[in-house]
C-alpha cells in the first residue's frame, strides 16, 4: 500500500445499544475484556474447560518455535465426541441437533442428539471397513444434506483428517485437492437439488479420479436416485451408502487424539496452481469454534435455534454449523437449497416454522434480499429472532440497518464477524451484549483475540488512520501450516511482518475516531488515485447507501491521469426500475457528497448482475478486466458464468457513462 495509509472515506455515527434483556443475561459481560488481556492463556485455559478431555493439557500454549504454534500440549480428546456422545449421555440425547429442511418442499428430517450419535456410529465402523485408519485422509463432496455432517463427524472420530469440497466445483477443482491430501476416500452422492433440479455431483468424481490414482474407494450417497449414466458405476471402487452405512454397528467407542492431530485440511479459494490447503488441529480448533460461537452469538443452547446458512463446502460451515453448534449441544437449521427456491421467501419461512432465533449468513445474500425490497420478508412472522449475524466480507452499513430493520424487526442486534478460513474462529466482533453496534464495523477484538491496524512499518495506526489488519498473538483455532508447505505458510501469512511476528493474510482496515476497526477488504483491491489509497469497500457503502441501489461493486482501472480511476458496477433495487435517464450522474453526485470529489466514479455501469463465485465473493479481477477494455479471464469458479456475457451486453446497450 506504498507508504500512505488508507485514506480514511465514509463517517458512520448511527448507534445500536445493546438491548436491555440481552445485557442483563449476557455469557460476556466486559470485565472478560480485561480478564483475558490479563492473562490469555489463563483465560483460554479457562475456554477449553467447555470440551470433554480424556487427558488434560500440561501446558496451553508452546510457542517456542514461532510461528509454530502447539496449543493444550498433552491433551487428549475425540472432536465427535465433544459434539454428539457427551450430549447423549447427559441426558439430552432426545434434544433435536438439526432440523433439515430439503429444497422440495415436502423433504424434511429432525434428527436428535441420539440418533445423530448413532449415524456416526455407523458411518466410522463403515470407513473402518473400507481401510479408512487414524491419518489417513478422506474427501466429502456432499451437498447440504445431513450425511454430510455425519461423514465430518465420523471421520473425526476415527482420527481420519476430512477436506471437504463445496460441491459446486470442478472436477479438475476436486482432482487437485485429492491428490494435493493424497486422499484415500471421496464421500459423494448421486447428485443434490438446486433451484428445483437435480444437479449431479458423482459424475465430476468420476472425472477427477481420471485425473488421479489416489482415491481407493468411493462410498455414494442415494439423494436424488437420478441415472449416473453409462460408466457411472465401478464395482471395485464404488460403494453405497445405504449398503455398508445403514447396516453397520452403531456402537463405536471413540478414540481420544492428541490436541494437534489434524482435524481437517480446507483448500482456500482458486482453482489454478498448487491448491492451498489450510491444516487445522483438534483441541484448539474445538475449542476455538465453540468459544466464539456461544460468546458471539450469546447462544443459549437451552432455548435456543439456531441457523447459519453457509455451505459445509466452506469455513463457516466447518466452524459454526458442525464444530461450534454441536459442541455446544444447540438445536439448529440445515437447509439444502438456494434462498429463493421454489419461491422468494423460502429462507424467511423456515425462520418462522422453525422459530429461529439466531441467524448468521453473509453480506451478498442480504443485499439480493435489498434488491427484491421488504415486501417477502415483511410477509413472514420472525418475530422470533434475537440475534443476527453477519459473515464473508464487509458489510455495507445501508445492508447492515436493513438488515436489522426488516429481518430484525429493528429490536436484534447484528454482530458483524471478521475472520478468516486460516483463522478458524471469529476474531473480530461486537458482543451482543456488551458491545453497541456500529453499522459496517467490526468493532473490536474479542475477549482473548489481539488484532492491531499498523502501517508500513508495523507500527500501530492512529485512530481515524488506515493501513494493514494485523493479528499480534497466537490464538487455539489458528491454521498449524500449509498442508505440506511449511516455508509457503512462512512465507504467506508470516513473512510481512516477520520482525514483530505478527500474522498478516492481507486485509486493509481503518480504525475509526473511536478507535473501533473498520475492515476494507484485500489490499489488492485498494487503489491508488491521484496518489490518495481509497479503498473500494467504502465507495460501494456510499453507493449501496443510494435509495435505488441493491449492490456495488468497486474497482480501479488505469487511468493515464490520476494513475487509477474509479469504475463501479450497479445493481438497482427491482422498485428503482430502470432508475432514470439520470442515474448514472445522479450517483456520481451521490458518492461525491458521501465522500469527496476524490472518489467520484468515472464510470458507472448498471448491470444486473455480478460475477459471484461459488461462496458469494465478487470476483472483483473480471470486473477490471471489462473496465480495462481486455479480454475476460478465466471465469471458472463462477457460480454463473454467463454473468459476464450479461455485463458485456449491457456496457454496449449503453447503461454506462464516462
Amino acid at each position: 500500500m506504498s507508504e500512505e495509509t488508507l485514506s480514511n472515506l465514509l463517517k458512520e455515527d448511527r448507534r445500536f445499544e445493546p438491548p436491555a434483556e440481552i445485557a442483563e443475561h449476557a455469557n460476556l459481560k466486559s470485565e472478560a475484556y480485561d480478564r483475558a488481556r490479563q492473562d490469555r492463556e489463563a483465560f483460554w485455559a479457562e475456554q477449553a474447560e467447555r470440551l470433554d478431555w480424556s487427558q488434560k493439557w500440561d501446558r496451553v500454549l508452546d510457542w517456542d518455535d514461532p510461528p509454530f504454534a502447539k496449543w493444550y500440549v498433552g491433551g487428549k480428546l475425540n472432536a465427535a465426541y465433544n459434539c454428539v456422545d457427551r450430549h447423549v449421555e447427559a441426558g439430552r440425547g432426545d434434544k433435536v441437533a438439526l432440523h433439515w429442511v430439503g429444497e422440495p418442499v415436502d423433504d424434511k428430517r429432525d434428527i436428535t442428539y441420539a440418533e445423530l450419535q448413532d449415524e456416526v456410529c455407523r458411518a466410522a465402523n463403515a470407513l473402518l471397513s473400507l481401510g479408512v485408519g487414524a491419518g489417513d485422509r478422506v474427501a466429502i463432496y456432499l451437498p447440504m444434506i445431513p450425511e454430510a455432517v455425519v461423514a465430518m463427524l465420523a471421520c473425526a472420530r476415527i482420527g481420519a483428517p476430512h477436506t471437504v469440497v463445496f460441491g459446486g466445483f470442478s472436477a479438475d477443482a476436486l482432482a487437485s485437492r485429492l491428490e494435493d491430501c493424497q486422499a484415500k476416500v471421496v464421500i459423494t452422492s448421486d447428485g443434490g437439488y438446486r433451484r428445483g433440479n437435480p444437479s449431479a455431483l458423482k459424475p465430476a468424481v468420476d472425472e477427477a479420479r481420471t485425473k488421479t490414482d489416489v482415491v481407493e474407494k468411493v462410498l455414494v450417497v442415494r439423494r436424488t436416485g437420478q441415472d449416473l449414466g453409462e460408466g457411472g458405476w465401478d464395482d471395485a471402487v464404488d460403494v453405497w451408502w445405504h449398503d455398508v452405512v445403514d447396516g453397520a454397528s452403531a456402537d463405536h467407542t471413540p478414540e481420544a487424539f492428541d490436541a494437534e492431530h489434524p482435524l481437517y485440511v480446507m483448500y482456500t479459494s482458486g482453482t489454478t496452481g498448487k491448491p492451498k490447503g489450510i491444516l487445522h488441529t483438534t483441541g484448539g480448533y474445538l475449542v476455538g469454534s465453540a468459544y466464539t460461537h456461544w460468546a458471539v452469538f450469546d447462544l443459549k443452547p437451552e432455548t435456543d435455534v439456531y441457523w447459519c446458512s453457509a455451505d459445509i463446502g466452506w469455513v463457516t460451515g466447518h466452524s459454526y454449523l458442525v464444530y461450534g453448534p454441536l459442541a455446544n449441544g444447540v438445536t439448529q437449521v440445515m437447509y439444502e437449497g438456494v434462498p429463493d427456491s421454489p419461491e422468494r421467501g423460502r429462507w424467511w419461512k423456515i425462520i418462522q416454522d422453525y422459530g429461529v432465533t439466531i441467524f448468521y449468513t453473509a453480506p451478498t445474500a442480504i443485499r439480493s434480499f435489498m434488491k427484491q425490497g421488504a415486501e417477502i420478508p415483511d410477509r413472514h412472522d420472525m418475530s422470533s429472532l434475537r440475534i443476527l449475524g453477519s459473515v464473508g466480507e464487509p458489510i455495507n452499513p445501508e445492508a447492515y440497518v436493513w438488515y436489522r430493520h426488516v429481518i430484525g424487526g429493528d429490536r436484534t442486534p447484528v454482530v458483524d464477524t471478521w475472520w478468516q478460513t486460516e483463522t478458524g474462529m471469529i476474531m473480530i466482533s461486537p458482543l451482543p451484549g456488551v458491545t453497541h453496534g456500529k453499522p459496517g464495523s467490526a468493532m473490536t477484538p474479542i475477549p482473548g483475540v489481539a488484532a492491531e491496524v499498523v502501517d508500513e512499518a508495523g507500527e500501530p495506526v492512529p485512530d481515524g488512520s488506515g493501513g494493514y489488519l494485523v493479528l499480534t498473538e497466537p490464538w487455539p483455532a489458528m491454521l498449524r501450516t500449509i498442508w505440506g508447505d511449511d516455508e509457503r505458510f512462512k512465507d504467506t501469512y508470516w513473512a510481512r511482518f516477520a520482525e514483530q511476528g505478527y500474522y498478516f493474510a492481507g486485509d486493509g482496515a481503518k480504525k475509526d475516531d473511536d478507535g473501533d476497526i473498520w475492515v476494507l477488504g484485500r489490499v489488492d483491491d485498494v487503489m491508488n488515485v491521484s496518489g490518495h489509497r481509497l479503498s473500494t469497500t467504502e465507495i460501494e457503502s456510499a453507493l449501496v447507501s443510494h435509495p435505488k441501489v441493491a449492490e456495488a461493486a468497486v474497482v480501479g482501472a488505469k487511468d493515464e491521469d490520476t494513475g487509477q480511476a474509479v469504475c463501479a458496477f450497479v445493481i438497482l433495487r427491482e422498485d428503482a426500475g430502470d432508475g432514470g435517464d439520470d442515474i448514472v450522474k445522479e450517483l456520481r453526485g451521490h458518492v461525491r457528497k458521501e465522500i469527496g470529489p476524490i472518489a467520484t466514479p468515472r464510470q458507472i455501469m448498471i448491470v444486473p448482475e455480478l460475477p459471484k463465485t461459488r461462496s458469494g465473493k465478487i470476483m472483483r479481477r473480471l470486473l477490471r478486466d471489462v473496465a480495462e477494455h481486455r479480454e475476460v479471464g478465466d471465469v471458472t469458479t463462477l457460480a454463473d458464468s454467463s454473468v459476464m456475457d450479461l455485463i458485456s451486453q449491457g456496457i454496449d446497450s449503453g447503461r454506462s457513462e464516462d
